[in-house]
C-alpha cells in the first residue's frame, strides 16, 4: 500500500457518469455563477473592508482588493481546468487524488474543513452581530447569556457591554436551520441561494450608486498614505498586508468546484461560475472599496465592526440604514449556504474513497443528499459559531484556503506533466507561468498572516496525518480493493 497512489483519471470519470446513483445534476450555469457570488459577497466586503483601510492601506484598499483577486484569479484559473476536467464532488480534495496520490488528498481534504465548516461558523457569528444590530432598531435586545461565546466582549448597540455569556444562539439557530436546508435538497437551496444573492447585489449596487454622489475627493488624499516605520502600516507593504486581511472576502468562489458532480453541463459550467463569480465580485468589491473610502477619512473605520453603516450614514438616507443591514443578512446567509454545501460534499467524497466512515456518504433516499453529513456538520459548526470567538476563527479559515490554493496550482503543474493529452474543455494559459505565479502569491499572503494562525494549521494537520493513519489508510478503497 503507497500513501502516494493516485487515483486513476478513468475511475474519476467513472464516478461523475455515475450521478444518477447519487447527486443528482440539478445546476445551470447561472446557478453556479450565484453559487460563486453568494460565497462570496459577504463578510469580507461588509466588516473587513473597513479595517483593512484603517489599519493598513487607507483608500488604497482597491489596490490590496486588486492584488487579493490577482491571487485568486490565478488559483481561480486552475480550478477551472481541474473542474472541467474532473466534474466530480470533491474540490481540490479530489484534485489532488489524480495528482499527488492519496496521502496529499487527505491533507487538502483535512484543510478544507478550515475553509468550509469554520468559514460557515466565522460567518455565522458576524451574522448574528448584525442581527443583533437590525432587532436593536427595534427595541428588541436578547438575553445577553445567549448572543456571545463565554471567551469574548460584546458592546451592544444600546452601549450595553456583554463580556462573555453561555454560546452564541443565533450563529446556532442560523447554521441548524441552513443545514436541514441543504438536507431538503440541493436545487432547493440554490433556487434560495438566487433570491439572496440577487437582494445583496442589488444594495451593493445601491448603495454605490448612491454614495458616489457624496464622495468627498479630499478623503482619497493621500491616496496611498505614508508607511509609518511599520511593516504592514500603509505604504505599499500596507498594500500587501491589506490584501492578507481582506482576503477573506474572497473565500468562496472555489466553493463552486464542489457542486460539479451536481452541475448539468460541468465541462462548461464550473470555468463559468468560478471565474465569472470572481469576476463580478471583484468589480463590485473595489467600486464598493472607493465609494466607503471616499465617503469618511479612511482612519475613522478604526475599531469599526460595521464600516459600510457608518460610512452609508453621509448620504443622509437613513430609512436605507435598515436595508443594508437586511442586505448584509441575506448576504451572510448565502455565503453560510454555500459554505455547508461545500463541506458536506468534501466529506461525501472522501467517504466514498474510504478515507472516512461510510456514515458521510450515506444518501437520502428521497432529496438524494448526504443528510448525515450535513446534520453532523451541523453539529460540528454550531459548536465553534457558539463557543468560538470570531477573531480566532477568522485567520485559521484564511490560511486554510489558501494552503488549498498553492495545493491546486502546484496540482495543474503535476497534471499537465503526468497527463498531457487528457481531454481538458477549459486549459489553464500560459502554463507554468500562471501555476507559479498563483503559489508565490497565495504563499506571499499566507506569510503575511499572523504567526499564532501558523501555530493552528501545524496542529490542525497534525491531527489529521494521526486520523489517516489511524483510520483512511487502512480504509482506503484505491490501496485496499478487496475491501
Amino acid at each position: 500500500m503507497s500513501i502516494w497512489k493516485t487515483k486513476p483519471l478513468s475511475v474519476l470519470l467513472n464516478e461523475a457518469s455515475e450521478s444518477e446513483k447519487g447527486l443528482k445534476r440539478t445546476l445551470s450555469s447561472g446557478s453556479l455563477v450565484a453559487l460563486g457570488v453568494g460565497a462570496i459577497i459577504g463578510a469580507g466586503l461588509f466588516s473587513l473592508t473597513g479595517i483593512a483601510a484603517a489599519e493598513h492601506a487607507g483608500p488604497a484598499v482597491t489596490l490590496s482588493f486588486i492584488l487579493a483577486a490577482i491571487g485568486c484569479a490565478f488559483a481561480g484559473l486552475c480550478y477551472a481546468e481541474f473542474a472541467s476536467m474532473i466534474p466530480v464532488a470533491g474540490s481540490a480534495y479530489t484534485y489532488s487524488y489524480a495528482t499527488m496520490g492519496e496521502f496529499m488528498a487527505w491533507i487538502i481534504g483535512w484543510d478544507l474543513v478550515l475553509e468550509y465548516a469554520l468559514g460557515a461558523a466565522t460567518v455565522g457569528v458576524s451574522w448574528s452581530r448584525y442581527l443583533l444590530e437590525l432587532l436593536n432598531k427595534y427595541g428588541i435586545h436578547l438575553n445577553p447569556n445567549f448572543i456571545c461565546s463565554p471567551w469574548e466582549t460584546l458592546t451592544l448597540g444600546d452601549g450595553t457591554v456583554v463580556n462573555g455569556g453561555y454560546f452564541n444562539l443565533p450563529a446556532v439557530l442560523i447554521v441548524s436551520s441552513l443545514s436541514l436546508l441543504l438536507i431538503r435538497g440541493t436545487k432547493e437551496s440554490a433556487s434560495i441561494n438566487n433570491i439572496l444573492v440577487i437582494l445583496k447585489v442589488i444594495v451593493v449596487i445601491i448603495f454605490i450608486i448612491v454614495g458616489w454622489q457624496f464622495i468627498d475627493p479630499a478623503n482619497y488624499s493621500p491616496y496611498i498614505p505614508e508607511n509609518t516605520g511599520i511593516k504592514g502600516q500603509f505604504g505599499w507593504s500596507g498594500i500587501a498586508a491589506g490584501a492578507g486581511t481582506v482576503f477573506f472576502a474572497f473565500i468562496g468562489f472555489d466553493a463552486v468546484s464542489t457542486a460539479a458532480q451536481e452541475a448539468k453541463n460541468p465541462q462548461k459550467g464550473m470555468p463559468i461560475g468560478i471565474l465569472g463569480s470572481l469576476v463580478i465580485c471583484t468589480i463590485l468589491y473595489v467600486l464598493f472599496a472607493h465609494v466607503m473610502t471616499g465617503l469618511v477619512p479612511y482612519y475613522l473605520f478604526a475599531n469599526d465592526a460595521k464600516p459600510a453603516a457608518t460610512a452609508f450614514a453621509v448620504t443622509g438616507y437613513d430609512f436605507l440604514q435598515t436595508g443594508l443591514i437586511v442586505a448584509i443578512l441575506a448576504g451572510y446567509t448565502s455565503v453560510m449556504l454555500v459554505m455547508l454545501m461545500g463541506q458536506s460534499r468534501v466529506f461525501y467524497t472522501m467517504s466514498n474513497d474510504g478515507l472516512l466512515p461510510s456514515f458521510f456518504s450515506e444518501i437520502h433516499a428521497k432529496f438524494r443528499t448526504p443528510w448525515k453529513t450535513n446534520l453532523f456538520f451541523m453539529g460540528f459548526v454550531s459548536i465553534f459559531a457558539g463557543l468560538v470567538p470570531v477573531s480566532d476563527l477568522g485567520h485559521m479559515v484564511s490560511i486554510g484556503t489558501l494552503l488549498a490554493f498553492v495545493l491546486v496550482c502546484f496540482g495543474i503543474l503535476v497534471m499537465r506533466k503526468k497527463m498531457p493529452d487528457a481531454p481538458r474543455a477549459f486549459k489553464t494559459p500560459f502554463v507554468p507561468y500562471v501555476p507559479i505565479a498563483g503559489i508565490l502569491v497565495c504563499l506571499y499572503l499566507m506569510y503575511s498572516l499572523p504567526y499564532e494562525s501558523w501555530i493552528r494549521l501545524v496542529i490542525w494537520m497534525a491531527l489529521g496525518v494521526i486520523i489517516y493513519f489511524a483510520y483512511g489508510k487502512k480504509k482506503s478503497k484505491l490501496n485496499n480493493p478487496q475491501k
